[in-house]
């Protein structure tokens, strides 16, 4: 088998096979064709059976990549190759094995909504408020024990780690694996900690599947926890035959479980284990790879790699000195621009990062405004994420009463016990009355003898006559001319939005708040370039921008917008590391939770910087709405730490400031979440459909509640057929034909 693709290095990584290694392999060195390459060279050369062979990963994308390329470049079967995540790993043993642990085959695996009942039905048996105590925290204290390894009974020997056993939280964990149990059920966390909690009590079974895996390597490695550590010593402890692949220097999902004494402590468990380097770089320009190795050497917590690269030296890096975000969104968005049109730069060539989702918005704005097509890589367009819409939802009521859409979307949003069939019911009295949604439930808070039909309980009518209060409150407040974001935080904290996701504390959450305050600061940003404007001017041009997105460049591919961990394995021609200030990059928790943290912040920087091949942008501004508030940061102590050769420093001048006044007309439509649209297999059969179809596909209508629309989609028999609308604001909805009130134009 030829190695000639391959450097001396990588060579070494490939041949050397016997006994544990841990390949420390730097950004852009190579390290899948390494890795993939040593699998072949097991197989071809070596003669292993891919049964004899395990590969772990972090993703499937990841392993199918890596098991596609290894079949393509060998010529033997590799049907039995087993190149999959940890997870899969473990639930296919499990499966094999569940009587051990006295589980059935064909046990479930419960997903994050199922764990979630489980812990509330424990908190409502032990007479616990959720208010007092969020299921949230009990299921992250769990995932944390799981993290760890620990599963019932386990004793941890870990000096950084103890487990009270008189915790409540611990009694807690302890039903809820009962429940589990008793429900032939495991959660994600629990595979690992179930294949562990199998090896321990049942060392036979250890023994065969040592047996079995003569060779076993993991991909990523810095990125496991203690749990995945434990399981791959525990399998390669007989014949020592692991080869890890990392980079401590990439090493940034501690939030997820990640730990990087996986990869600094290889060696004190493997006291002979080759370490290797990949130090090489392909990726970047000599400027790039020098500047990164400069600012990462700070740290304390790294093997001691030294990344070179034969790439030419390439440009200085830029970095941007802004007045405000808004500039530093501007500048990037005029760069863009000039990169495409002047140097022939296409724009799937071109990215934006940031450190978290909340800050895509002033970027997005800027884009829009420019028409530069874009997309928003592993989330969500600002203006289209859940949140955001529900609380535009909210302002569209405000602004117009009769907006049925909106107030469908959001009567029930925090839960006040109003679920489709009262919905329904509701809709259905104001089709017979021809009253808007709004005007039947103001009618129902009135006078609720009046709709003893509808049957709405004591709570549910209290909910509602507290959610027209506060509608009507924010609705005069508005009219009286309150500041936007004193109207808008009124409507996001009395409605118990805000309490709903604070009280989850879940990463998730705590991305949407953030996404939240964020929108608040656009409110106070447009007051201030639009004194004069209200809550309708906003909307106005939201809808306005967003119906000229993208159209002109679609064929020519789309400016990528995500935050930096989803840049992790990704590379761009041009990047722009946006936001790169004291509080934001590093971040404001990091800064308090000590000098680890600030590490691992700082390999988030290196990260951001080597996804650039040919020219970094780094940009900060010098005040950034934050919460609503400005705030003045200074620049981000990671920028002081790259050695002055490297960079040139340029200052935007005449930038625009938080007060002036200039046309915001830069702002996106909220448009509905899309619905599952009904499709049919055989494309016979929805030909006939739609020439039966009494409202065929793209054909106009008025719906008596909600306005003109456009059928999406109508499947099923004539008289029972299923219509998908979209209404002009943008809005979806489904409905049966037979009982909707529509009217073909």
């Amino acid at each position: 088998m030829k190695l000639d693709h391959l450097n001396i290095q990588q060579r070494q990584a490939v041949k050397e096979i016997d006994g544990p290694m841990m390949i420390l392999a730097g950004a852009g060195s190579g390290k899948t064709r390494t890795l993939v390459t040593k699998i072949a060279y097991l197989l071809e050369e070596k003669n292993i059976s891919p049964f004899q062979l395990l590969a772990l990963t972090f993703s499937n994308k990841a392993a199918k990549e890596m098991r596609d390329r290894v079949g393509r470049d060998v010529s033997c079967d590799v049907g039995a190759l087993q190149v999959t995540t940890f997870h899969s790993f473990c639930a296919r043993l499990l499966r094999a094995e569940a009587n051990y642990l006295g589980l059935s085959r064909n046990f479930t695996i419960y997903d994050t909504a199922e764990q979630k009942s489980v812990v509330k039905a424990i908190l409502n048996r032990r007479g616990i408020s959720q208010k007092e105590t969020s299921p949230f925290e009990v299921m992250y204290f769990i995932e944390d024990l799981k993290n760890h390894g620990h599963y019932p009974d386990r004793d941890i020997s870990d000096k950084d780690y103890e487990v009270e056993d008189d915790d409540i939280f611990y009694d807690m964990y302890l039903d809820y694996e009962k429940e589990l149990h008793k429900a032939n059920a495991t959660d994600f966390g629990g595979l690992i900690g179930g294949v562990i909690q199998l090896f321990e009590k049942f060392p036979e079974v250890l023994e065969r599947y040592q047996d079995r895996f003569r060779y076993i390597l993991v991909d990523e490695y810095q990125d496991t926890n203690r749990a995945q550590f434990d399981l791959v010593t525990k399998l390669a402890k007989k014949r020592r035959n692991i080869c890890v692949v990392g980079d401590e220097d990439q090493s940034i999902y501690s939030w997820r479980g990640a730990d990087i004494r996986n990869i600094l402590d290889f060696e004190e468990v493997y006291s002979d284990a080759q370490i290797l380097k990949l130090e090489q770089n392909y990726r970047s320009s000599k400027n790039i790879i020098e500047a990164a190795g400069a600012v990462i050497s700070r740290n304390t917590q790294r093997k001691g790699k030294s990344m070179w690269t034969d790439n030419p030296e390439g440009d200085s890096i830029d970095i941007i000195e802004c007045s405000s975000d808004r500039e530093e969104a501007d500048f990037v968005s005029e760069e863009i621009i000039n990169l495409h049109n002047e140097h022939g730069a296409s724009y799937d060539e071109m990215s934006v990062f940031y450190r978290t989702n909340s800050q895509s918005r002033q970027i997005e704005d800027a884009l829009r405004k420019s028409n530069i097509p874009y997309r928003v890589v592993g989330g969500i367009k600002f203006y289209e994420r859940k949140e955001i819409k529900d609380l535009i939802a909210y302002i569209r009521l405000l602004v117009n009463d009769k907006d049925s859409l909106a107030l469908s979307r959001i009567i029930n949003v925090p839960t006040r016990g109003i679920g489709a069939t009262t919905l329904r019911k509701i809709e259905e009295e104001a089709i017979k009355t021809d009253s808007s949604l709004w005007e039947v439930v103001n009618r129902i808070v009135d006078n609720p003898e009046d709709f003893k039909h509808i049957r709405l309980s004591s709570r549910v009518k209290s909910s509602m006559s507290q959610f027209v209060h506060l509608i009507t409150e924010a609705k005069i407040a508005h009219d009286q001319g309150e500041p936007l974001e004193t109207v808008y935080e009124k409507l996001l904290y009395e409605s118990g939005y805000w309490e709903m996701l604070r009280a989850s504390k879940d990463y998730e959450s705590q991305a949407r708040m953030e996404n939240l305050e964020e929108l608040g600061s656009a409110f106070t940003q447009f007051e201030d370039q639009n004194p004069e404007s209200r809550f309708g001017t906003f909307l106005e041009t939201i809808t306005l921008d967003n119906s000229v997105v993208g159209k002109e460049e679609e064929n020519q591919g789309e400016v990528s917008l995500m935050t930096i961990h989803g840049a992790k394995g990704l590379e761009f021609e041009y990047v722009f590391v946006t936001g790169v200030e004291e509080t934001v990059f590093p971040s404001y928790q990091s800064m308090e939770n000590g000098e680890a943290a600030i590490e691992e912040e700082r390999r988030l920087f290196y990260v951001a910087m080597t996804r650039a091949m040919k020219h970094l942008y780094i940009t900060f501004a010098q005040g950034r709405m934050l919460f609503g508030q400005l705030r003045f940061n200074g620049f981000s102590r990671f920028i002081q730490e790259i050695p002055n050769k490297y960079y040139t420093w340029r200052k935007i001048g005449g930038g625009i400031q938080a007060n002036e006044k200039d046309d915001w007309d830069d702002l996106c439509d909220p448009v509905y979440d899309d619905e599952p649209v009904y499709r049919v297999d055989s494309s016979a059969s929805k030909k006939m459909q739609e020439k039966k179809a009494t409202y065929p596909k793209g054909s106009k209508i008025v719906h008596s509640l909600y306005g003109e629309g456009t059928v999406l989609d109508c499947i099923g028999p004539s008289g029972d057929e299923k219509v998908t609308i979209k209404f002009n604001d943008g809005a979806q909805k489904k409905f049966m034909a037979k009982f909707a009130p529509l009217t073909l134009i």
